[in-house]
């Protein structure tokens, strides 16, 4: 007998981040996603609150004394109809490009933030 999964009852309500600078990397997502930036749970945080549930989980910045000696394994993806004007923007506001793939499907660009975490822009692009 197939019984039905359960639906879930679990929504992501916040992303915690490690860097060195909370207020630096904190205002950099908040100008990027046009979010406001508030403090966070505890000294020292700060966040990036949601101001619509539809539009992801709040961001929260904790900082760290020894940041990870590794790339960070959580990367965002930002979905935009406006790729050339979005990636202007987002340099204008620290983020470094590292690399674009563009196909009749997709354009697809890598960025860093300013603490040098990778994120993507992604627009789909018209057949």
């Amino acid at each position: 007998m197939n019984v039905p999964a359960p639906a879930a009852s679990v929504v992501f309500a916040a992303l915690n981040i490690d860097c060195a600078d909370p207020a630096v990397l904190a205002e950099f997502w908040g100008k990027a996603l046009g979010r406001p930036v508030s403090p966070g749970a505890v000294a020292g945080d700060m966040a990036v609150d949601t101001t619509d549930p539809d539009k992801g989980p709040r961001l929260i910045f904790h900082p760290v004394s020894d940041p990870g000696a590794v790339k960070n394994r959580l990367r965002p993806i930002l979905l935009t109809d406006h790729h050339d004007e979005e990636t202007g923007r987002l340099a204008g506001l620290g983020a470094r490009p590292l690399n674009e793939i563009s196909s009749p499907a997709i354009r697809h660009s890598t960025f860093a933030d300013p603490e040098g975490n990778d994120f993507d822009l992604v627009t789909w692009q018209s057949k």
